[in-house]
């Protein structure tokens, strides 16, 4: 196991020159340890098999702020998919006990501001706390086909689209306009999901789901806390980036902030029809339902269950998944 600490007597100061010794030594074990400290680095993944631990989440820090409104050197804007603080592609990667944030600032002077691009199969965020503003965490894939020309301008621009699985739990997400967005299998375990305040009417949107036609999960949240900063009834759930979007809710806490209609059609009719966004025995404040659009689903015990077997099945490499401890989905 390699160290990183910015106090002499470590292996490096730094984790991307961690890294870059591993990729030079295929036979060393890809674990990396590092301590508290502020590291101001961009990092470009593509180690499978790799665990990278932090000596305590709210001091081990990987920090960048670059937003898409920046320029690139020769003139054009960096754009959304090359502003992020850490990269992983790669399969079978771990991470715990850190910050991942991007300090670029608020999404209307910066634009989007990626933490976290993860276009990983078998990835585990254990513990971890994800910091920015507009596009904080990205699940990869991108969608197969962009809507304005150079949209997806970056590392995974013409690669594959591969749907992966990603398992986040007891991380803190923080950030305001579609903070959590792709394409990804995704679940969420005991999360705390922050939404920050604008100032404005609309907050914000805490998820914006791409999930690929024909894909039995896309984003499940269990047992999460959807928190904010904002004014009550300014903040979506979610909306679709592309129309077959799904996002569930099982037993989760909604704060005073999420809207009484809960969800938004993105201004896309065809969303209506095949999007999935369900609920199911959630509470607080922000859980009352009688205002959701109809073509959202109040789940029953029935449905909760068969997406809680499909989510078990799926994410079978990630330890002590919380949803295998209780099933006791009756209905209350």
């Amino acid at each position: 196991m390699f160290t990183v600490s910015k106090e002499p007597g470590s292996d490096f100061t730094s984790i991307r020159a961690a890294l870059a010794a591993l990729e030079a030594n295929p036979e060393l074990p890809r674990t990396i340890y590092v301590r508290n400290g502020i590291y101001e680095e961009r990092l470009e993944i593509r180690l499978s098999d790799l665990t990278i631990t932090g000596e305590s989440r709210e001091h081990t820090i990987i920090t960048g702020g670059l937003g898409a409104l920046s320029e690139m050197p020769d003139g054009s804007k960096r754009g959304t998919f090359r502003t992020y603080t850490v990269l992983l592609d790669a399969d079978r990667i771990t991470l715990s006990n850190l910050t991942i944030e991007n300090t670029a600032g608020d999404g209307r002077t910066a634009g989007q501001a990626i933490a976290l691009y993860a276009d990983s199969d078998a990835l585990i965020l254990h513990n971890c706390r994800l910091l920015g503003h507009q596009d904080t965490l990205f699940t990869g894939p991108l969608p197969p086909t962009e809507k304005q020309r150079g949209g997806f301008i970056g590392p995974k621009e013409f690669a594959p689209r591969i749907v992966g699985r990603q398992y986040y739990r007891g991380c803190l997400i923080e950030g305001d306009v579609d903070f959590i967005f792709g394409g990804a299998c995704a679940l969420f375990e005991d999360c705390e999901i922050h939404s920050l305040d604008r100032g404005e009417e609309i907050n914000g949107y805490a998820t914006a789901a791409s999930t690929p036609m024909g894909e039995p999960l896309g984003y499940t949240f269990y047992r999460c806390r959807f928190t904010g900063e904002c004014p009550d009834g300014t903040v979506y759930l979610g909306r679709p980036w592309r129309e077959y979007a799904q996002t569930v809710l099982i037993d989760c806490e909604l704060g005073a902030h999420i809207r009484p209609d809960g969800w938004h059609d993105w201004n896309k009719p065809e969303a209506h029809e095949h999007t999935l966004y369900a609920e199911y025995r959630c509470t607080g404040a922000g859980a009352l339902t009688a205002q959701r659009p109809s073509w959202t689903q109040l789940w029953d015990a029935k449905n909760a269950s068969s997406c809680l077997d499909k989510v078990q099945r799926t994410f079978s490499f990630a330890p002590n998944l919380m949803c295998q401890e209780d099933r006791g989905h009756e209905e209350g």
